[in-house]
This record gives structure tokens, C-alpha cells and sequence, in this order.
């Protein structure tokens, strides 16, 4: 199931292949640790290290650059206007319930929890709907981030050691 992937990225060097898996919004570092570590055999800190930067490089876009360009794609074109619709709703009903009762705080937990539609791109959408300030939105997104790397490359050391 995962050859297919694997061919595509091993055309890159390991680095800038787990650089690119950690920057997209499926696999996040969730994916990009795990399958460096054990696809590449790479050092799972340097595999942490890359995939932390990889993640944390489109929230930064995200919280700087969302609400101009939904805004404009939105006006261009109908499909857009119904993926944002669709994606903000969808963090709304995620993410409210956390937010109105740990604020900020919420944010970095929401983000450090490596789980499905958990994550830096989730959480940069929701720090925008939120209207959390972009500075403070991504220092507690760097923080989960932190944390959810530092979970998933604990997890993958013991699931790889034992394979």
C-alpha cells in the first residue's frame, strides 16, 4: 500500500523527502517521522528536527496568509468558496468546545495530539477562525508541534525496535 509513496519519495534525498511529507496536511510529522525512520534509516533526532521545520513552515503560511487568499479565491471561484465553508465549519465544531474552555492553551494541546484532523494545519486554520493573534497563535502551534514530534518519534523508536 505504501510502495507507491515510497517510490515517489525516494527520487529525493532523505532529508528533503521527510521535509515534504511533514509539510503536507495528511501526513504532517505523523507520517513524515515514521516513515524516515524507517524507510530512509534515518536518525530518528534528525528525523524529528526536519520533520518539526517541515510542519511547522505551512502553519506559518497558514496563520499569516489564509483569510487573504480564501478570501480571494473564494470570490473567483464557487469550489473554493465550498472547501472553505466546509474546512472552517469543520474546525468550528473540532476545536470551539477546547477553545472557549482553555483558551490559547488549547491551541498547543489540539496541535500536540498526533491524531487525524489533529495537527499544525488544523490548528493554524482554527488560531484564524479564532481570531487568536498570529504571534501567540504560532508560538502554542510550535509548542504542539514540539510535542507531537517528540510523541510520534518516542513511538516509532519503540514500534521500529521491536520489528
Amino acid at each position: 500500500m505504501l510502495e507507491p509513496i515510497y517510490q515517489f519519495f525516494t527520487q529525493f534525498p532523505a532529508w528533503l523527502a521527510t521535509f515534504l511529507l511533514a509539510m503536507l496536511p495528511i501526513t504532517e510529522l505523523r507520517g513524515s517521522i515514521p516513515f524516515a525512520i524507517g524507510f530512509f534509516k534515518m536518525n530518528p533526532w534528525l528525523a524529528f528536527g526536519i520533520s518539526i521545520l517541515g510542519d511547522i513552515v505551512p502553519a506559518i503560511l497558514i496563520v499569516w496568509f489564509l483569510k487573504p487568499v480564501a478570501d480571494w479565491l473564494s470570490s473567483k471561484f464557487k469550489f473554493f468558496e465550498r472547501l472553505f465553508n466546509w474546512w472552517f465549519n469543520r474546525v468550528m465544531k473540532t476545536f470551539e468546545k477546547k477553545y472557549l474552555r482553555y483558551g490559547a492553551w488549547a491551541l498547543m494541546i489540539f496541535v500536540a495530539i498526533p491524531l487525524p484532523i489533529t495537527g499544525a494545519w488544523t490548528g493554524s486554520v482554527a488560531s484564524f477562525l479564532f481570531e487568536i493573534p498570529r504571534k501567540r497563535a504560532i508560538l502554542f502551534i510550535g509548542m504542539g508541534v514540539i510535542i507531537s514530534g517528540i510523541i510520534v518519534t518516542l513511538v516509532s523508536i519503540g514500534a521500529f525496535a521491536i520489528f
